[in-house]
């Protein structure tokens, strides 16, 4: 590759090829690079699109995260024309239970559709709930998309638009002045007019930005092949310290651990007791599903929980980074703002709460 291509995006995770495939349909040349074409990190997500689950405060990364889950339908409807492949995007809603009930457990953060369910409305609404549960919320917009479904989308999004993938791994950003000049990678030089960096969690180890991971533990259940429906569950259950996805397939993904430990691999005995002993708590059914898979991850997490998006102090470098746990959730709107930001130059109001310079670093 050479200074004729285009864009140069760093990262070949679900934010950089959603960038990619976007940059390319408005005709820029672009090519990324990938440690890993796998990318066994983007599995580590169960594609919960919450924001109102989540109960973000009215904020810029409410409206950031609003505008993404509305764009989401459109934008799998288009990947999957350009590949034939279903991403598992499912408008389930989400339902909140909660243990104890009190004022400010029925006090809604903002007035978006959402619905409070008391005791027996809940357990109506929803089978199969532990007995302890009291009432909930049902956020009936939220909704779920197979992040390892809309990885292998994207994937294939990339090879059918023909964007160059190169594997290899960053070991300098080479910077001249207020502009990067090129990288040095295991694969050789390479330069573009313009680069993106979206390598997530890793996004330190190039750049003195605030951005560490969070590794989070995962499992997966499956309902028994005896039972009667293939998936009882018809939502995402979304507790304190856990979460119930389920897939129309029979799978059910039970998450998430939120450890400072670096980058240390692998689960642990204590990490999973965890997420199965709050599961079951929450819907008891669980206790007889066999299990599937466990996994573990690495949530790409700043000091204040918010993504760095838009300009850096390089005229012609991009940050994409630090998307924490919604990652998924917001692939599609950081897709739109950036290439709007790299080809028109057109910055929208929303990315200055996003601003690298918050951190006063760089």
């Amino acid at each position: 590759m050479n200074s004729s291509t285009d864009i140069l995006i760093i990262g070949g995770g679900i934010i950089g090829l959603s960038l990619a495939v976007e940059l390319k349909l408005r005709g820029a040349s672009v090519a990324v690079l990938t440690v890993d074409a796998k990318q066994p990190t983007a599995r580590a997500a169960a594609g919960m699109l919450a924001p109102q689950a989540e109960r973000i405060p009215p904020s810029p990364m409410l409206d950031l995260c609003l505008q993404s889950r509305a764009l989401y339908a459109d934008w799998v409807d288009k990947l999957e024309a350009i590949t034939g492949l279903k991403t598992g995007y499912w408008r389930s809603g989400i339902l909140a239970p909660v243990y104890h009930v009190d004022g400010q457990e029925k006090s809604c953060l903002s007035s978006l559709n959402a619905e409070w369910l008391d005791k027996n409305t809940i357990h109506q609404h929803q089978s199969g709930l532990g007995e302890e549960v009291m009432g909930g919320w049902w956020y009936p917009d939220d909704a779920q998309v197979d992040n390892r479904a809309l990885f292998r989308t994207l994937q294939f999004a990339i090879k059918e638009l023909k964007i160059e993938i190169i594997q290899g791994c960053v070991t300098d950003i080479i910077r001249q002045g207020n502009r990067v000049f090129g990288i040095e990678t295991t694969a050789g030089k390479l330069q573009a007019n313009r680069y993106v960096l979206a390598t997530g969690a890793w996004s330190e180890k190039l750049l003195n930005i605030p951005v560490y991971p969070r590794k989070g533990q995962m499992l997966s259940v499956c309902v028994p092949e005896s039972y009667e429906v293939s998936q009882p569950l018809q939502t995402v259950l979304f507790g304190t310290g856990i979460y119930i996805v389920p897939r129309q397939d029979g799978r059910i993904i039970i998450g998430a651990t939120s450890e400072n430990v670096d980058f240390t691999p692998g689960n642990t005995a204590a990490g999973i007791n965890s997420l199965l002993t709050g599961a079951i708590k929450l819907y008891r059914e669980l206790q007889n599903y066999p299990m599937l898979e466990l996994w573990w991850g690495f949530r790409p997490a700043t000091p204040d929980e918010l993504p760095i998006l838009g300009a850096s102090a390089w005229e012609n470098l991009t940050l994409a980074t630090g998307h924490y746990r919604n990652g998924i959730l917001l692939a599609p709107v950081t897709a739109k703002l950036l290439a709007d930001l790299i080809e028109k130059g057109d910055s929208d109001p929303l990315l200055a709460a996003f601003d690298y310079s918050r951190f006063g670093v760089i």
